[in-house]
């Protein structure tokens, strides 16, 4: 084995710094949005598509990425993603029109289903020597996540508030171009790999995703009925199902199928789809109810929501694995799921004459502690029920199991909210009914992730006081 290397906790805080920019852009533009939509012409039930344009991407072709990470070479692969975010985030930042906005949000997407895997395989091959640094520097890396949600509220909220929208995207830019730099003298090389590429399959998947976000959404406009609606969402259905023969029939898949016969796994997935189902519509039109029905400019907006967001990181840091040590991670995950119900069935009720006190910050603090308590136990349990020499392919089902329920609750709640009277911008009565719908509709979700984890989930028994939980950030 090969010496560690002396700059490996420099390294660590570029991989770090990679956790924490790709969790932060799928929220520093949640405040930004009204602006984005004003200045480009987004309609109400289309601007969900700046979301979910990112996270289609990102979750689509994220276990592409960690195979050509294996194949190429983790540092190369990680240089590629910052490159091509960077791309994406120039072209996001100078939008004209609509489909330029998207376009950019799409290739940022590709970009960090690039650097998300490479990253922690890179983590993997600096720490792996020493169990304890090895330990500590995952814990490092974890915390980046929620660091970055946090960060980006509250960025988002400052950014579009004193200088303009357009730069919560250019933001990446200078800290791309440092990564590019610092990319070969910090990270380590790896041999390169013979094997297959399966293309055919990653785009499948990303394309069968992107057409039921698509039908989904244009399902208010178009009608439930309708032939188009339905065409489409066949296609989607097609598309996935050529996924999944894909990976029945590949010599080299992407996904080896037979991975969800292990215990826990399928059920801790399907939680975290759920879960993600649940929580991004939540984050979404809450946004959209501080700043089009309570009033608030971006600042504010940002701020409101960030005691929320420091919870969930207290949570997820502290709080979750000290659950899981005292009473085992499906105790921890029914807990939190239910929290998460709860806060969200109580945000149903808020008013066209509400207050951030009475009608958001109860509701959203519980919702947030819901949260953090059930995405650390289902993420460990999906990513440690894998046998070791598959923690990565593990690792990348579980993200992307997470960012496909993120694309698709949003796109459902969107269409819900859309039908409750979402998009009638001014009228703060039905814009109120509209996002109340939506709350309601997470909150469904949350609550059919509870029930599905209670059902599912084998019970574990907790570990000793003083041995630390397993968690994978």
């Amino acid at each position: 084995m090969s010496a560690p290397s002396p700059r490996r906790w420099t390294a660590l805080a570029l991989i770090a710094t990679a956790q924490f920019i790709v969790i932060m852009d799928t929220s520093i533009i949640g405040v930004a949005l009204p602006r984005i939509q004003e200045d480009l012409g987004f309609t109400q039930e289309n601007l969900s598509w700046v979301f979910n344009a990112y996270v289609v991407a990102f979750g689509g072709l994220l276990l592409l990425g960690g195979r050509l990470s294996d194949l190429f070479g983790a540092r190369r692969l990680f240089g590629a993603g910052w490159l091509i975010l960077l791309i994406g985030s120039f072209a996001a930042g100078i939008a004209p029109e609509v489909w330029v906005e998207l376009a950019g949000r799409l290739i940022q997407g590709a970009g960090a289903a690039l650097i998300a895997p490479s990253a922690l395989t890179l983590l993997m091959m600096l720490f792996g020597h020493d169990p304890k640094e090895l330990t500590k520097a995952m814990a490092l890396y974890g915390a980046a996540a929620p660091a970055g949600g946090t960060a980006g509220v509250f960025l988002g909220g400052v950014i579009t508030e004193y200088l303009s929208w357009p730069w919560v995207f250019h933001i990446n830019i200078p800290i791309a171009l440092i990564a590019l730099f610092a990319n070969r003298a910090l990270m380590p090389a790896a041999p390169t790999q013979r094997g297959s590429i399966d293309i055919t399959g990653a785009l499948t998947v990303t394309a069968g995703l992107a057409a039921a976000v698509y039908a989904i959404v244009r399902a208010p406009e178009a009608g439930w009925s309708s032939a188009h609606t339905w065409l489409v969402l066949a296609g989607a259905a097609a598309l996935l199902a050529g996924f999944v023969a894909i990976q029945a029939h590949r010599r080299e898949p992407l996904m080896r199928l037979s991975i969800f016969r292990t215990p826990n796994l399928a059920a801790a997935n399907l939680t975290q789809l759920l879960l993600g189902g649940a929580w991004i519509p939540m984050w979404f039109f809450l946004n959209l109810y501080l700043q089009q029905v309570l009033g608030y400019s971006a600042f504010p907006s940002g701020a409101a929501l960030l005691p929320m967001t420091i919870l969930i990181m207290i949570g997820m840091i502290v709080l979750a694995p000290r659950t899981i040590n005292r009473f085992g991670p499906k105790t921890t995950t029914l807990t939190g799921l239910i929290l998460l119900t709860t806060g969200m069935a109580w945000l149903a009720f808020i008013r066209p004459d509400g207050s951030f006190a009475t009608d958001v910050l109860p509701a959203s603090l519980i919702a947030a502690l819901g949260m953090s308590l059930a995405f650390i136990p289902t993420l460990g349990t999906a990513i440690s029920s894998a046998r070791p020499e598959e923690g990565g392919l593990a690792s990348g089902i579980v993200n992307t199991s997470y960012q496909i329920g993120s694309a698709l609750g949003l796109a459902a709640m969107t269409a819900i909210a859309t039908a409750n009277g979402a998009a009638q911008l001014g009228n703060l009565p039905a814009l109120t009914s509209g996002f109340s719908a939506a709350f309601v509709g997470a909150a469904a979700i949350a609550a059919a992730s509870a029930l599905l984890a209670a059902l599912t989930l084998r019970t574990h028994a907790p570990a000793p006081a003083d041995e630390p939980a397993t968690i994978a950030g």
